[in-house]
């Protein structure tokens, strides 16, 4: 399973197909790059552009940023991308017992990518869904408290505006109400005149 997880990990997706590179060919069925490519070129007819196409020098560019490849190294001509029947045409060529073993592996991954492809994960979808909605109730429920509490502490401060206001009113007819003790200066101006 790990070998299969490993050769998923080498198709990618190029022009619209899935595809895997020449050089991790030759290393799956234990040949040189050169080899490969030398058995391919022989028999061009069997490989039209849908099984097997050269990268552009931009594609390889992109390509090689996202493998780690380093721009020193062995490769003088751009690589090779074989589709899956381009795969499955290898297989004539390449007629060794580690060639057909190795051949039903990368069959068997690129069915698996294909599947993965076009069934999405339902359960772990679903999963999701069922966990926004439950976040989503749980943060409708604590505003719902929240605007609880706002609303009886605003009945609160209501009462209690409602309350200070009649003690003002009290106080004010009590005030107006009782009889000031003392001498005021305004009575006082008034005697000196006269």
């Amino acid at each position: 399973m790990d070998e299969l997880s490993n050769i998923q990990g080498k198709i990618y997706e190029i022009r619209g197909f899935k595809v895997i590179l020449d050089f991790d060919l030759a290393i799956y069925y234990n040949v040189e790059t050169k080899s490969l490519n030398l058995s391919v070129k022989r028999n061009m007819k069997r490989f039209p552009h849908d099984f097997m196409f050269q990268l552009s020098l931009e594609e390889w560019n992109c390509l090689r940023l996202q493998i780690e490849t380093s721009k020193r190294g062995g490769r003088r001509y751009l690589p090779y991308a074989f589709t899956e029947q381009g795969v499955a045409m290898l297989s004539g060529l390449l007629n060794s017992d580690t060639a057909i073993d190795t051949n039903i592996k990368i069959m068997r991954a690129f069915v698996a990518v294909r599947q993965l492809m076009s069934n999405p994960i339902v359960n772990e979808l679903k999963e999701l869904q069922d966990e926004v909605r439950e976040l989503k109730q749980y943060i409708d429920d604590v505003f719902s408290d929240y605007n609880d509490i706002n609303e009886d502490t605003r009945m609160q401060l209501e009462l209690i505006n409602k309350s200070l206001a009649e003690l003002q009113t009290k106080k004010k007819e009590l005030d107006d109400s009782r009889l000031r003790i003392g001498y005021s200066a305004k009575r006082y101006m008034k005697n000196d005149e006269d």
